[in-house]
C-alpha cells in the first residue's frame, strides 16, 4: 500500500455502518476512555495539566477526538475514510464541539512539526503497509515531552480481533499474505468489510526499538497500568511483571493487543 492508495477514500458500506454503529456501544466506549484517562493520568504524574492540542489519527467517527474535545483541549482528528469523518463532523456539531477533523493519510500528516502534545493511534499501525513511516510522522509533529498513545496488533498471542480466524497472528507470512488477498478479493466479510485489513503483526520489543531511535521512550501496558483500584494480589503480579523480563514476555504472550505510551525525549 503506498501514498496514493491510502488517499483512496472508497469503502464498503458494510464497513462504514459496522464502525458506525460499533463507535456507539459501550465497549468501544469504555476502550476509548480507558486510553484517554491513561494519557491524562500520565501527563497529570507529570505535572502537565493545560490545555492541549491532541491529535487523534485514524479518528474514524471520533469518539476519542470528541472526548478530548469536551475537557477542554484542542482538538484534532484525522482519517482516510471520508464517510466516517462526516459522521464524525456531524456528531460533533450535534454536540456543539469544535473539533479540526481532516481527511488524510497517517504517512503525511497535515500538521507543522512539534504542534502536538498528544498523538493517539489506536488500532492503526496494523493497516498500514508502511508502518514506519506512520511513526516517523508522529514522532515529527509531536512537541518535546509529548506523548504518543499506540494500540495495536500483537504477534506473539494467538488471539486477535482482526481476521475472523483462529490463531491468525501466528500464521506464517505466505498464509497470511493469502488471506490477505482473499479478504480484499472474494471474502472481504474475513475482516468485517475493512478497505484495509491488518498486514502488520508486531511485538512490543520491535516497536520499543524502533520508537528509541526516533527519540522516544516507550512504556508497555504493564509499565503505565493504573494500581490503584487492583487488589493486593494484582498489584503484587503486574510488579513482579515489570521486575522479571521472562514474566513481561509471557505476560505479553497472553495479552491479546498490544497498548503502548512513549514519551518524546527534550
Amino acid at each position: 500500500m503506498n501514498g496514493n492508495e491510502l488517499l483512496d477514500h472508497s469503502a464498503h458500506q458494510e464497513f462504514v455502518d459496522y464502525y458506525a454503529k460499533q463507535s456507539l456501544n459501550e465497549a468501544t466506549n469504555v476502550r476509548m476512555k480507558n486510553i484517554f484517562n491513561c494519557i491524562i493520568r500520565n501527563l497529570e504524574e507529570r505535572h502537565i495539566e493545560q490545555q492541549l492540542d491532541i491529535l487523534d489519527i485514524g479518528c474514524g467517527s471520533g469518539v476519542m477526538s470528541m472526548m478530548s474535545a469536551r475537557k477542554g483541549h484542542v482538538a484534532h482528528g484525522l482519517d482516510i475514510n471520508e464517510p466516517l469523518l462526516e459522521i464524525a463532523r456531524q456528531r460533533a456539531k450535534a454536540a456543539s464541539l469544535t473539533i479540526d477533523f481532516r481527511l488524510g493519510s497517517a504517512t503525511c500528516l497535515p500538521w507543522q512539526n512539534n504542534s502536538m502534545d498528544v498523538c493517539i493511534a489506536p488500532e492503526l499501525l496494523e493497516h498500514v503497509a508502511d508502518w514506519e513511516s506512520c511513526i516517523q510522522e508522529f514522532a515529527r509533529v509531536l512537541r518535546p515531552n509529548g506523548i504518543l498513545f499506540i494500540s495495536t496488533s500483537n504477534k506473539l498471542c494467538p488471539k486477535q480481533e482482526e481476521f475472523n480466524l483462529p490463531f491468525y497472528s501466528w500464521y506464517p507470512c505466505f498464509l497470511k499474505r493469502h488471506f490477505e488477498n482473499l479478504a480484499k478479493t472474494s471474502r472481504p466479510d474475513l475482516v468485517n468489510f475493512a478497505t484495509y485489513p491488518a498486514v502488520n503483526w508486531f511485538s512490543f520489543f520491535e516497536l520499543k526499538k524502533y520508537l528509541a531511535a526516533l527519540n522516544l521512550d516507550t512504556y508497555d501496558r504493564f509499565d503505565i497500568m493504573n494500581l490503584r483500584d487492583k487488589s493486593s494480589l494484582e498489584k503484587n503480579m503486574v510488579k513482579l511483571i515489570r521486575n522479571i523480563p521472562p514474566l513481561r514476555w509471557l505476560a505479553h504472550l497472553a495479552t491479546s493487543s498490544l497498548s503502548i505510551l512513549a514519551i518524546k525525549r527534550p
